[in-house]
C-alpha cells in the first residue's frame, strides 16, 4: 500500500513575526495542536510532523518513562508544552519534555527532546539555550545526541545525560531505533532486568 508523502517527511513553513504577532498567533491557535512551533528573533517556524517523526518521539518517551519507573526516578511528562521567553525572543514546542523530581510545572522543563527527522529550520539548540533548558536530546541518525547546558549558556555535547547519569545511552538508542514500538519496550525492559 502506498503511503502519502506526509507520513515520511516533515513539512515546514516560516513567517516573519514580531513578538506581539507571535503571541497573537499562539492565542488564536490556543489548544488546537497537531503542528509544532519554533520562534527565534522574529521568525516563526510551523512544522507538521510526519508519521515517522511522531513514532520516534513516542518510542523515546515510552522508553524513558519505562526506565524512570524501573529506576524509581520521579519524572513528569509535559509533552509538547509551549515554552516562551519574551526577553530572549524565543519560543518552542518540543516533541517531548520532562520535569525531574517534582510533579508541578516549574516554568521550564529539565529536559526537551527533539526528533531531527528532516534537516533545516531554526536552530533549536539556540532556542533552548535562550529558554534555559538544562538538557536537550536530539534524535539524529538513529541515536540520541545529548546536549547539556553550560553554567554561562551554550551547550556541550556529552556521551551521558547529566540528569540521568546511570542511563546507558547506547543501549537506550538501540532500542529506540527499533520501529516496532511494543517490541522495543519489551526488549528494553528485558535489558533493564538483566542489569
Amino acid at each position: 500500500m502506498l503511503q502519502p508523502a506526509h507520513d515520511t517527511l516533515d513539512q515546514r513553513i516560516f513567517f516573519d513575526f514580531d513578538w506581539d504577532e507571535f503571541q497573537r498567533f499562539l492565542e488564536i491557535r490556543s489548544e488546537r495542536r497537531g503542528s509544532r512551533i519554533t520562534y527565534l528573533d522574529g521568525v516563526l517556524e510551523i512544522m507538521s510532523p510526519s508519521h515517522m517523526h511522531e513514532g520516534i518521539k513516542s518510542r523515546i518517551g515510552r522508553l524513558l518513562e519505562l526506565w524512570a519507573t524501573f529506576e524509581e526516578v520521579d519524572l513528569s511528562s509535559w509533552g509538547s508544552t509551549t515554552l516562551t521567553k519574551k526577553r530572549s525572543k524565543a519560543g518552542a514546542e518540543p516533541d517531548e519534555c520532562y520535569v525531574v523530581g517534582r510533579a508541578e510545572w516549574p516554568g521550564r522543563p529539565d529536559l526537551a527532546i527533539e526528533v531531527s527527522w528532516t534537516s533545516g529550520g531554526i536552530d533549536k539548540l539556540e532556542v533552548y539555550d535562550r529558554l534555559e533548558v538544562p538538557e536537550v536530546w536530539f534524535w539524529e541518525n538513529d541515536r540520541l545526541a545529548i546536549h547539556v547546558r553550560k553554567p554561562r549558556g551554550g551547550y556541550a555535547k556529552r556521551s551521558k545525560s547529566a540528569l540521568f547519569p546511570t542511563l546507558d545511552i547506547e543501549t537506550f538508542s538501540a532500542h529506540a531505533a527499533d520501529p516496532d514500538q511494543p517490541r522495543a519496550v519489551r526488549t528494553f525492559l528485558a535489558a533493564l532486568r538483566k542489569n
